[in-house]
């Protein structure tokens, strides 16, 4: 039985193992891979929908086709992301982080060179279909890590997310249409004139590429014991015979030694994770990432909006400026303040507070609408200010998910499912958020602001949720 951790005791006031930093700091820089994909195309993307003629000339329809792409790569993910994990759970973390990287290095590329929605569909599906890191990568992060220093090791873990949350941004609003930003540079340059998407998106596409050979090169395996080789999945049933039976581990001094894993120490079947801890933190991470995703969604649509229809009416590269200085801030709260945050109120107190923060941030879009000049400006900052909140709320729940797995070798399957669920919200949101947002403007339901209403009534929502979590954390 794991030891019982009461989630008043101070995290920090017990004896805490050192991290290893040499494999943590390598995981951070893997991470940056996702986000800095994700996030680089969220600037020019209304743009690009414009571009294409996809809406033939419609403003309002911008919301839709942006949010059906941003969701797509969700979609596909969620429809993948639990067989990467499993399978990760039986090879190794190793050999499916390799094949993420990979899938998404060549789908960005693809995004960028695609000149037809439906090109953006395929390569945007596959972007997330190939991509079962982010699951994985945190197994990784718990497998380095103990109990002592599983908060500090969260505390660093957003690092990547917010780097990519700034350079993603700033490279997709600097990097798009470069001929037309900077024509003494690139104005000669027919290839960028005929793709003026494809330089934003080959720079992370090119970052993916180069943390797959720091991967191979230098990144250990962390599942002690696979029960089958990555080879051997790709082969019929009749080559590899029982998949589960343990694996012949050889050596300088064994000829061949069979390694049998003790029950405890084995992925447990699917059913076995369909417990209430597990299920209760997948439903909060789910309901956290839909009210994060939907924000994330509306932001830069909102601020790309004319001042006419109720936007702000900001091109992308101010658009891209403004989601880059939340990714700066975000990592500086996160590494400076989140172990002391959980030290002080807690993991279940911490998400609490992250998710309400949803309450002013939703209500500050309406406000921005009805004002001008300066406060504009002071409404934006207050909004970032609330939002550096849910950051914490994510360390947090990372933490449940890590402590409700059955056992240590059902990690991967374990994040894979939460992810799973959380994949489907974020596919979901974007879609319904962007499309309530166009309905909202084209009809004026409520003022407009109906697509607000339901995001309020959402957090309420997902304040109810929180009290399924447990007061205790088992790890």
């Amino acid at each position: 039985m794991p030891p019982q951790i009461d989630e008043e005791t101070p995290l920090l006031s017990r004896k805490r193992t050192p991290l290893p930093w040499a494999q943590f700091t390598i995981v951070l820089f893997l991470q940056l891979a996702e986000p800095l994909t994700s996030q680089v195309i969220y600037p020019f993307l209304p743009q690009l929908i414009r571009d294409i003629g996809v809406t033939d000339g419609d403003e309002t329809k911008v919301g839709f086709y942006v949010g059906l792409l941003q969701s797509l790569f969700f979609l596909t993910q969620a429809l993948t992301v639990l067989h990467w994990s499993r399978i990760s759970d039986r090879v190794g973390r190793k050999p499916v982080i390799l094949t993420g990287l990979f899938g998404l290095s060549m789908s960005m590329y693809c995004f960028g060179l695609s000149k037809t929605f439906w090109g953006l569909v395929l390569s945007r599906g596959l972007n997330g279909a190939l991509n079962g890191n982010i699951g994985v990568i945190k197994s990784v992060m718990a497998e380095i890590t103990d109990s002592t220093n599983l908060a500090q090791a969260y505390a660093y873990m957003p690092i990547a997310w917010s780097t990519g949350g700034v350079l993603g941004p700033m490279v997709g609003g600097a990097l798009a249409r470069p001929a037309d930003q900077f024509p003494h540079l690139f104005g000669s340059n027919q290839f960028l004139k005929d793709y003026p998407y494809f330089l934003p998106c080959a720079v992370p596409a090119t970052f993916s590429a180069i943390a797959w050979l720091v991967t191979f090169l230098f990144l250990k395996e962390t599942v002690a014991t696979p029960t089958v080789s990555f080879p051997s999945l790709f082969r019929s049933k009749k080559d590899t015979g029982n998949l589960d039976k343990p694996i012949t581990i050889t050596n300088d001094d064994v000829t061949s030694v069979t390694t049998e894993i003790a029950e405890s120490e084995k992925p447990v079947a699917f059913r076995a994770l369909l417990i209430p801890r597990v299920l209760s933190a997948a439903g909060n991470y789910a309901s956290l990432s839909l009210l994060d995703i939907s924000f994330r969604a509306i932001q830069p649509l909102y601020f790309s909006t004319p001042t006419e229809l109720g936007g702000l009416g900001l091109p992308p590269s101010t658009i891209g400026n403004i989601m880059s200085v939340f990714g700066l801030l975000n990592g500086i709260m996160q590494v400076f303040f989140f172990a002391r945050v959980m030290e002080y109120w807690g993991s279940k107190k911490t998400f609490v507070v992250g998710v309400a923060a949803f309450i002013p941030i939703f209500a500050c879009f309406p406000i921005l609408t009805a004002l001008a000049g300066v406060l504009v400006w002071t409404v934006v900052v207050v909004q970032i200010l609330f939002s550096l909140l849910i950051s914490f709320s994510y360390g947090s729940i990372f933490i449940f998910i890590t402590a409700a797995s059955p056992n240590r070798a059902s990690l991967g399957a374990t994040n894979g499912l939460c992810q799973m669920s959380v994949s489907i919200c974020r596919a979901v949101g974007p879609a319904v958020s962007n499309s309530l947002f166009s309905l909202s403007l084209k009809h004026g339901y409520m003022g407009g602001f109906l697509v607000y209403y339901v995001l309020l009534g959402m957090v309420g929502g997902s304040l109810m949720a929180t009290g399924t979590l447990p007061r205790e954390i088992r790890m």
